[in-house]
């Protein structure tokens, strides 16, 4: 391609070191070529680093448009652009040309919070290795920050391009051994349910799945533990008694147990003040070894109680103070560091996914408010879409037809894509809701429903079910057409046939105070 400028071939033409005190006085930067990207390396002695920026100076020509990515889910924002100096893109870029496609990023699971940004004159990598806002101790460690990939693609797609280069930021994506699909309770409860409400959904959910050699997952999602929106883990609320029993009635019913989590969130006041995040003592701090044994003990337990899916929810929130759309180039305020300060955020956060994933045995994880790119093969699913509603059609329209347009690229390369549940509701007009079912259900990614028994009728029963029917198998292909120009695409190709859908109001609730 005319305009391919391919970064890992190339050095830097400037390298910039940020340290606490501005200067690096004993900080180097090792660029190293691997054969189909490059490698860069960062070693300290007494400096405190915070950032190093690379910097090519390249002739880009004139993109037809830019795509780039978020830092955790996606805030229904994602599209492609023009060039735009201050637009902060995390983890990876595509630029379209006339001629083809070029994609730049970095491999999953680097040791850096990395991100770009383009101009007319170039490209910059940004590398955070910041501990908290306080630069890094490494105290003379080598570490591999990022590893940094580019290729261009000819003759193809927008679609296919994006899907290929995630293939090449990740080999190991950790897929479930079967699809998952099922229900979820929070998009009708909002956290107000119970035991018998439950096991209700349950035999609801598994009624709309019978027949179906794969069975569906049904997930209890918050309201089951004793403090709101908090742990500690190791017990149910009075309207939930005992979680062991629960699982085993669940799955009586016929659907597979899963559970929503904060692992990171615990209001009992137990937690000693050293395993603590500074600033917050309802926090767990995860470079605290012991603080990580109390993840793993909460974990292990929920797997012994017998629930089969994990959902861990508000890990970037609770460590940031943030989330992801607001985030930014500066991630989070205040002053502060974690425990451990010889490791980087991103080294830190990597071995809590890695820990929770070690302690989950056979359970599937679902990861929720995670950082996209460094959960990329250590959880089987991800959240990649902020909740849809089942509340408001706009809301799920929004964020949930954005995200599955936008991040479908990523399915079965980092994980499985979970663009979120339909919910179901006297609230949300069928119309749409049916539309958005479908989209799920022929997407080859998760179908979840949140629907409050007898909300739905024999009709829209009979469509879920057939959806469901699709999602066990998850072998539908999606690709959308328009999304080049529309960051809420409209027409889709399922199965190689061209599906027009309809997902705007016609009144203009959006504009309503």
């Amino acid at each position: 391609m005319k305009h391919f400028f391919n970064i890992a071939g190339k050095a830097p033409d400037h390298i910039r070191i940020i340290t606490e005190t501005g200067a690096a006085a004993d900080t180097s930067v090792d660029f190293r070529r691997n054969g189909c990207g490059a490698d860069v390396f960062v070693t300290a002695q007494a400096d405190a680093v915070k950032y190093v920026l690379l910097r090519w100076n390249a002739d880009l020509g004139e993109p037809l448009r830019i795509l780039g990515d978020d830092w955790e889910r996606a805030y229904g924002t994602l599209e492609w652009r023009g060039i735009v100096k201050q637009r902060i893109m995390p983890w990876y870029f595509l630029i379209a040309y006339t001629d083809g496609v070029c994609g730049y990023g970095v491999r999953v699971r680097p040791s850096a919070l990395c991100s770009f940004t383009v101009d007319n004159g170039g490209i910059t990598l940004r590398l955070d290795l910041r501990n908290g806002t306080k630069g890094v101790l490494l105290s003379g460690r080598t570490v591999k920050a990022a590893t940094i990939v580019c290729e261009s693609y000819e003759g193809v797609s927008e679609f296919e391009a994006a899907g290929r280069f995630c293939a090449l930021m990740c080999d190991d994506p950790l897929l479930p051994e079967k699809p998952v699909y099922g229900g979820n309770n929070w998009y009708y409860a909002y956290g107000k349910s119970s035991r018998s409400e439950i096991l209700g959904d349950c035999r609801y959910i598994a009624s709309l799945c019978a027949g179906n050699e794969n069975p569906p997952h049904m997930i209890i999602d918050d309201g089951w533990q004793c403090n709101v929106c908090s742990g500690p883990w190791d017990r149910g609320n009075d309207a939930f008694g005992d979680m062991g029993t629960l699982a085993a009635e669940m799955k009586e019913t016929g659907v597979i147990p899963g559970i929503w989590v904060r692992l990171l969130h615990d209001a009992s006041g137990t937690i000693p003040e050293p395993q603590r995040l500074k600033g917050n003592p309802a926090l767990l701090d995860p470079s605290h070894p012991d603080a990580l044994a109390h993840i793993a003990a909460d974990v292990s337990r929920i797997r012994g109680w017998g629930y089969r899916l994990l959902k861990h929810d508000y890990s970037t929130f609770d460590i940031f103070g943030r989330y992801g759309i607001d985030m930014t180039e500066r991630l989070t305020d205040g002053d502060w560091c974690f425990f451990d300060r010889s490791r980087t955020t991103a080294e830190i956060i990597l071995r809590m996914y890695e820990v929770i994933l070690e302690s989950a045995g056979d359970m599937v994880i679902m990861g929720c408010n995670t950082l996209s790119h460094l959960c990329a093969g250590l959880v089987h699913i991800n959240r990649t879409g902020d909740d849809t509603s089942g509340r408001e059609w706009e809301r799920t329209r929004r964020l949930g037809v954005n995200t599955m347009a936008f991040r479908l690229c990523q399915h079965n390369r980092f994980y499985v894509a979970d663009a979120d549940c339909a919910g179901i509701t006297p609230a949300v007009p069928w119309y749409y809701n049916k539309q958005w079912v479908r989209l799920l259900g022929e997407s080859g990614t998760p179908l979840f429903v949140s629907s409050k028994p007898g909300d739905m009728n024999e009709e829209q029963m009979s469509f879920v079910s057939e959806m469901f029917r699709k999602s066990a198998a998850q072998a539908d292909v999606l690709e959308p057409l328009d999304w080049t120009v529309n960051t809420c695409p409209q027409r889709w190709r399922i199965n190689g046939e061209e599906i027009r859908f309809d997902f705007f109001e016609q009144e203009p609730n959006d504009l309503l105070p």
